[in-house]
Order: C-alpha cells, then structure tokens, then sequence
C-alpha cells in the first residue's frame, strides 16, 4: 500500500495526453489517500480510503471530440475504488468514441473505520464532480446539455441516487448504470422528471438484476425513456472485460447506440 499526499498530474501509458486531477473541494487538512499501484502504469489500480475526493480529467483528441461528456463512478462496494476495471478503462473507451470522461474518486462509505455515508458524502462528491463540469464546458469544449454520469456496481447506487435526487445545478442529461446496486434501506423514488436512464445487468447476478429491473419499471411507470438490457450470462463486475464470444461484451456497443439514438451523441 503506498499514502497519497498530493497528486495533480499523473501520465496513464494508454493515453497519449496528460491525465489532469482536480479536487472537488479543498481538503487542506484532511488525511491522506491510501491506494495500490499496479505493477505496469502510473495511475493508482484501487482506493480503500478516499479522504481528498476528485475527478480525473480524460479529454478526447480534439479531432474526435464530439463535445459530449461522462462521469465515471467506479464500483466497490463502498470499501474500495476498484478504478482502473471501472475507471480508466471506460474513461479510455469514451476517449476512443470522442467522448471526455471525468473519473470520480469518492468518499467511501463502507471502508474500514469510515465516518462517511454513502447518501451523505459519496452522493455530494457525485454532484460537485457534475456541477465542476457543467461550469467548466466551455474551457473543456463540452455541450452543457450533453452531460451523463455512469456508474458500475455500487458506483451505479451514486448513478441511482444521481437519477433520482439530483439539484438543478447539478442533475445529469443522461444515466447509465451498469450492474447497479444498493441496499435495501435505500429508498429509490424515480421523480418525473428525472434523465433518460440506459440500465445493464446479467442474469446470473440475482441480487443485482433484481435492482436493475425495479428500477426500470420505476421509471417506465413514470414516464422516463429508459433501455434496459439484461444478458443472460455475465455474473457481477465484468466491466469491459467480457470475453469477445460472450454476448454481454457487447454492452459498450448498445449503449452507444442508444446515446445516439437519443441525440446526446451525434
């Protein structure tokens, strides 16, 4: 395990430009990150304390930029940032699509001797890190209107929770929520006017299917275009990681379909 102290401008060996973090608010006197590094690469393979919550910043090249942008909410379970399956590797697919991606680093909830909550600190850190990007679109070329916030697993409780209780400033123009899941205490009330949602899940992963198909007839109920797409094999966590001859690795491609579909991508 290695302590993060201060950490603005990391270099990620699949990106060809400089992967710029930036806070979501001071932190001058909170206690250090903790995180592993891998054995290849520079930018941080798992979180299990956050204490300094951020994004960080992949631009597309600009000759691909279609002035549409994602934040990124890795899973975890609340005990961990499992952010380079959840992270850089979807911010990296985004980039490849011309999209920019912002990658949440939030507080954990669920870590050891945690004082944060999960619809307390994480889901505050999930709307700063959308209000830091709708306020800086035109430095970063991006259309305000064309803002989502994705989240794998219990990343995708902060894209529930995001779906649901967003501010005016700060609600996303879209959502997709990959394997989403919450506990039973927490209460998802879809309201009407909540953002188109795009919901993916695998059969063979009960608890979270469940979840997933509640959640879309919650919003069918009321009204809100939603996509739903359940595999039948696919188990939790598969991230970008599917075998190709699994239907499931196929995901990425639907989802951008339906961004198209509904106009958020050209």
């Amino acid at each position: 395990m290695k302590v993060l102290a201060a950490l603005f401008i990391l270099t990620l060996s699949n990106f060809a430009q400089q992967v710029q973090e930036i806070p979501l608010r001071p932190v001058a006197d909170a206690a250090a990150d903790v995180f592993e590094m891998p054995e290849k690469g520079n930018l941080p393979k798992r979180f299990t304390v956050v204490n300094r919550p951020s994004i960080y910043v992949f631009l597309p090249p600009k000759e691909k930029a279609t002035g549409v942008a994602v934040v990124v909410a890795p899973g975890g379970g609340h005990n961990q940032l499992v952010i380079d399956k959840e992270g850089w590797e979807m911010a990296d697919w985004f980039n490849q699509h011309g999209i920019a991606a912002f990658v949440l680093k939030y507080r954990l909830a669920r870590a050891v001797n945690s004082k944060y909550t999960v619809q307390g600190d994480a889901l505050d850190d999930a709307k700063q890190a959308m209000h830091i990007v709708r306020s800086r679109a035109q430095e970063w070329r991006l259309n305000p209107a064309r803002i989502g916030f994705l989240g794998f697993s219990a990343g995708g409780e902060l894209a529930a929770l995001m779906e649901t209780r967003f501010d005016p400033d700060n609600r996303p123009d879209f959502t997709m929520l990959i394997y989403p899941g919450w506990r039973a205490d927490t209460v998802i009330t879809v309201p009407k006017d909540a953002p188109p949602a795009f919901l993916v899940c695998a059969d063979n992963d009960p608890s979270h299917v469940v979840l997933t198909a509640q959640l879309y007839l919650d919003l069918e109920k009321r009204g809100i275009s939603s996509e739903m797409h359940i595999y039948a094999d696919g188990k939790h966590g598969f991230g970008l990681r599917a075998p190709a001859t699994m239907p499931v690795s196929t995901w990425p491609e639907r989802m951008r379909e339906w961004m198209v579909d509904r106009k958020f991508l050209p």
